[in-house]
């Protein structure tokens, strides 16, 4: 194995005098799909905004290909090679599709790069460029999801964070957008580290999976180990 992509050690975070991570260690590979499957408050939202700078453990470290970015400011860690598409989607909801990609490769200075990078996108998300001039606040919540996603790609990260990708999506949708994040990492070989609350699927896309609870990773494994784990089936899958 080489050196992880992404590594966190020991993390420790805290929101005031809560103590929301605990200690919470993973590791992420290149090519790799790992997700993060917990309940509510769990701490999985807090993991990856810890991961982009948003914000700062108080003990523990975070490497990105080797290279501790705790003390990194959140532009620098996009810099680094970090893409994270937020929970709630985040789009700028009065510019249009293509000025939100646009966003996404503000750090870009190369018009053939950012045409070929614009070319990639708009073959996984055909929907983006029939709307390319609407404004991203009027896109139905699906095409806000692959706005956001597209607009992180944009960046060419060398690791993905998808926060709640299917939240609030209706089935079909959803079946969609995890059919997009098999086809990122199987055609694309983009190394994505998924938070999901919909384990289910989460664990069929992933090759290996962390269970967070109260702030602590319980569990670990590969995606088929947990999938059949009857801890993990009755807390997390619903049969």
């Amino acid at each position: 194995m080489g050196t992880p992509v992404l590594e966190l050690d020991n993390v420790n975070t805290y929101y005031g005098k809560i103590h929301a991570l605990k200690g919470v260690s993973l590791t992420v590979e290149r090519g790799e799909v790992v997700t993060l499957i917990g309940s509510n408050g769990a701490g999985k939202t807090t993991t990856l905004r810890t991961i982009s700078g948003l914000l700062r453990p108080k003990q523990g470290d975070i490497k990105l290909n080797g290279s501790s970015i705790i003390t990194v400011s959140p532009h620098k860690v996009v810099e680094m090679g970090i893409g994270h598409v937020p929970e709630g989607r985040g789009v700028f909801p009065a510019l249009t599709v293509l000025e939100n990609l646009e966003m996404g490769a503000f750090l870009l200075r190369n018009n053939a790069e950012f045409e070929r990078r614009i070319d990639l996108v708009f073959s996984l998300f055909p929907r983006l460029q029939e709307r390319m001039t609407q404004r991203g606040g009027t896109l139905s919540g699906g095409e806000q999801q692959m706005l956001a996603i597209g607009r992180a790609l944009m960046q060419q990260p060398d690791i993905l964070l998808l926060d709640e990708p299917s939240m609030g999506l209706a089935p079909l949708l959803v079946e969609e957008i995890f059919n997009i994040i098999r086809n990122l990492n199987s055609e694309h070989g983009t190394t994505i580290l998924l938070v999901e609350q919909n384990a289910q699927a989460a664990l069929q896309v992933a090759n290996r999976a962390y269970v967070l609870e109260t702030g602590r990773i319980t569990m670990s494994g590969t995606a088929q180990e947990l999938l059949h784990d009857s801890k993990v089936i009755e807390a997390y899958l619903g049969f």
